[in-house]
């Protein structure tokens, strides 16, 4: 089991949070964890956005035209 001290909104403090037993085979980097004091259960989700998509959406600005 991994332990983990995070913020626990139950607690109202900082405590021991541990990963149970996963049956993902996540292993040590189950993103879900319980809070050892209250029994809160959390989940950590991280996910990265490849640069390349960003650039993709972003809207082409409108050419500004000047009068002769």
């Amino acid at each position: 089991m991994s332990h983990r001290e995070l913020y626990c909104d139950v607690c109202e403090g900082v405590a021991p949070f541990e990963a149970p037993p996963c049956v993902d085979d996540h292993g040590t980097d189950c993103p879900e964890l319980i809070c050892t004091g209250c029994g809160a259960a959390v989940v950590i989700a991280t996910f990265t956005v490849p640069v390349t998509r960003l650039a993709e959406r972003r809207r082409p600005q409108p050419t500004r035209r000047h009068a002769a």
